[in-house]
């Protein structure tokens, strides 16, 4: 009989270890884990920070209300003596990664995790929570003498080594499991060459890696002799050969350790993307955003606000759900222009009937914001000091605006005028939603004088945190 002490350790130590890589990779974020370590044991759960709260009838239904899930054999885990373990079904819960399966140490388990809604993709935090039910699996298989506690640490660590494993997965798939590739070495040397600076200037362009088989049926612009192709650890020459792809449908082209060549062509076979944007980049399979890379560490952030306070807000207000559509879609196309410009500026959206009246540059007639060529001008006026002037009728009315008001509780002294002045004006005045994009800053979503946008930060939860319960108790506390 395992010792529950025990289990608790190690079901906590992975929890917090797992917690804190994947906030470093995705943002703040949580962790739980459902579980049953042997086929007659009672399921448990560990939600230290109330991430599954809201899904208890879901558990109910797949664990409380039937015993499907236990009838799984374990034999075929047992074969040979050697570990393995069997993948389990994504329970499909909105807003929820999750990754789960079996072995002989452990009869089921399930991790789980936020999706952001910034994430490039899901594939590397998939690994990641396999990676957590791996180390739980061999830590009871081991038991307590031989346990070492080094599985948080390991999971803390795993940012590099998720998004291999997911690239590896999808590689085998297109490629099968004899291709030359190896993405340990792709992964240092982008970010080796994202590191390296030519006369100051962070790198641009595109380097594409692809299986060394296919090079036969790639047409160059030019291609380097055999002897003479740079290898890929030469950071500094790279980089320098990223120059002659700046701006253009050109590339750099390697086959996994040297640059063999530039390509203008669009590539058809399975390739790795390292695309350079200056201060930060995005690893693609095939055009696929995988992760993003900045700071010398990969990240899953698309470096993109999504703006989902903002589509919230929208489908609260009684104006019609194709004109809410659009005027989202406005939203979205002014904010991303000024994050890719890398310029501040302020957006209020006036949600009331008969506008309401704002200081500012007053246009006649309006900018009909649907016709591309206005919403185009809308994009360039947000660079004027002051605020856009955009209404329900989905027409700029003004720009230059400027937001006044009388100072109110949960000011922010550490973030600028710009904040400061939407809290103050959406406070006095009702029906309004304002945009404060900043130029070293996250999206600040406005509404009533409050941050909607504001993110939760969880408290920390220490490894020593021992609070598993039953599923039923989970359950029956909702």
């Amino acid at each position: 009989m395992l010792d529950e002490i025990f289990i608790c350790k190690c079901i906590a130590e992975t929890t917090d270890g797992l917690r804190e890589g994947l906030s470093h990779f995705s943002g703040p974020s949580r962790a739980a884990v459902v579980y049953a370590i042997t086929p007659d044991a009672p399921v448990c759960i560990y939600d230290p920070q109330n991430l599954l709260r809201g899904h208890e009838p879901r558990f109910k239904e797949l664990f409380i209300d039937s015993d499907d899930w236990r009838k799984r054999s374990l034999t075929p885990l047992l074969k040979n003596g050697s570990f393995h373990m069997a993948p389990e079904k994504n329970l499909q819960l909105a807003g929820i990664i999750s990754y789960g399966g079996r072995s002989s140490s452990v009869f089921y388990q399930m991790w789980f995790t936020e999706h952001h809604p910034d994430m490039c993709a899901v594939g590397p935090s998939e690994r990641w929570l396999e990676h957590a039910a791996w180390r739980f699996s061999h830590d009871i298989a081991n038991e307590k003498s031989l346990y070492t506690g080094i599985s948080g640490s390991f999971l803390r660590e795993y940012a590099s080594h998720a998004v291999r494993d997911f690239i590896v997965d999808e590689m085998n798939l297109k490629l099968g499991w004899d291709t030359q590739l190896r993405v340990y070495p792709i992964l240092d040397a982008i970010l080796g060459i994202f590191n390296t600076r030519e006369e100051g200037a962070w790198p641009r362009g595109q380097l594409v890696f692809i299986d060394p088989s296919t090079l036969s049926r790639m047409n160059f612009v030019i291609r380097f002799p055999e002897m003479e192709q740079p290898n890929i650890e030469n950071f500094k020459h790279v980089r320098k050969l990223l120059q002659a792809v700046e701006q253009s449908e050109r590339k750099l082209v390697s086959q996994g350790s040297t640059i063999v060549g530039i390509s203008n062509e669009i590539i058809e076979e399975f390739c790795i993307v390292a695309d350079f944007r200056g201060r930060h980049g995005f690893i693609r399979l095939n055009g696929e955003a995988v992760c993003s890379f900045s700071d010398g560490v990969y990240k899953s952030t698309t470096h993109q606000a999504k703006l989902v306070q903002v589509e919230e807000a929208l489908l609260e207000t009684p104006i019609d759900s194709e004109i809410g559509n659009q005027l989202y879609k406005i939203i979205c196309s002014i904010v991303h222009h000024a994050e890719g410009q890398k310029f501040g500026c302020t957006l209020i959206i006036d949600l009331n009937k008969k506008i309401e009246k704002i200081a500012g540059q007053k246009l006649l007639p309006p900018l009909d914001l649907r016709e591309d060529c206005h919403l185009e001008l809308a994009m360039s006026l947000a660079k004027v000091d002051g605020a856009l002037h955009i209404a329900q009728d989905l027409n700029l009315h003004a720009f230059a605006c400027l937001l006044d008001g009388r100072t109110i509780p949960g000011e922010d002294r550490a973030r600028g005028a710009r904040f400061n002045s939407a809290l103050r004006f959406t406070y006095e005045h009702k029906n309004l939603l304002v945009v404060v994009v900043s130029s070293d800053r996250p999206i600040s979503v406005i509404q009533e004088g409050v941050d909607i946008s504001a993110q939760c930060q969880w408290n920390p939860v220490s490894a020593c945190h021992l609070g598993m319960t039953t599923l039923e108790t989970f359950i029956d506390e909702y």
